[in-house]
């Protein structure tokens, strides 16, 4: 009798595993050597079926873990059946201002740690960011389009004469008229299309056409400006607005559902 007693005195007091033994997800980043991402699983996923992904790239001084939780970001992701993956900067700072920047293998290996974890589509994995993000990744995109499904970016360049050697086949990004913090890069005669001058030279697209005028939010005026006529079916969206520096609320929704063809 006291021997049993013994145990299961024993048992209760066997510590519980410690935090870092936990599974990773939501605000509990994933470890990728000294580096770190954030998950966040779509709603209602069978727990086999293949995922889409977006990765996407914070904004300076932010981190994974802020994009998990951001109104805008992951609120989108998870209705649609897509995991939001969410790098974290080496303090918290994209280094994206040369052609090839480290930061790109990083993302490489976040890609490849996620689809040992979790079965990924590959066919459908894309690409978004913010401000700092928005140009890491048009970096990534440039180097690794033929992987990515598509690029979503909100509020960030990259110099429009940046070689582009391995381009995507689907481009979207907005971009406001009055923003500080990364200007919108004009063209001659204070041309706004220029923002996208990049993709749109790079995928030889014909002329553009502005498709719809609307309100992107409460006294902010948008224009959505289309070119679909490039080589190889490619395609580019430009939503230009009145507004600073912002995530529109919706967009990336929006842009997911054209991409994946969703109604």
């Amino acid at each position: 009798m006291i021997r049993w007693l013994l145990c299961v005195f024993l048992l209760l007091q066997t510590p519980t595993a410690p935090a870092t033994a936990q599974t990773c997800g939501g605000d509990i980043p994933c470890k990728l050597d000294n580096r770190e991402y954030n998950i966040l699983l779509p709603d209602d996923w069978d727990g086999t079926s293949p995922l889409p992904v977006m990765m996407h790239f914070h904004a300076f001084l932010r981190r994974g873990k802020t994009v998990v939780n951001h109104p805008r970001i992951g609120i989108e992701t998870r209705p649609r059946g897509v995991m939001l993956i969410a790098p974290t900067a080496q303090n918290r700072a994209w280094r994206f201002w040369q052609d090839d920047p480290a930061d790109i293998d990083f993302a490489d290996a976040v890609l490849a740690d996620v689809a040992a974890r979790y079965p990924v589509d590959q066919s459908q994995i894309y690409i978004s960011g913010f401000s700092f993000g928005a140009a890491m990744a048009w970096r990534y995109a440039c180097a690794r389009g033929d992987r990515i499904a598509g690029l979503m970016t909100m509020s960030g360049t990259i110099p429009q004469a940046t070689p582009c050697p391995n381009p995507p086949d689907q481009v979207r990004h907005v971009h406001g008229l009055k923003d500080i913090w990364m200007s919108l890069p004009r063209g001659p005669g204070h041309d706004a299309t220029n923002a996208v001058a990049l993709w749109r030279k790079t995928f030889r697209c014909g002329q553009g056409r502005i498709t719809q005028h609307w309100l992107i939010r409460a006294n902010t005026e948008a224009t959505n400006i289309v070119w679909d006529q490039c080589s190889q079916g490619r395609k580019v969206t430009l939503d230009v607005h009145t507004g600073g520096h912002f995530i529109p609320e919706h967009w990336l929704g929006t842009q997911l559902d054209d991409l994946m063809a969703r109604e």
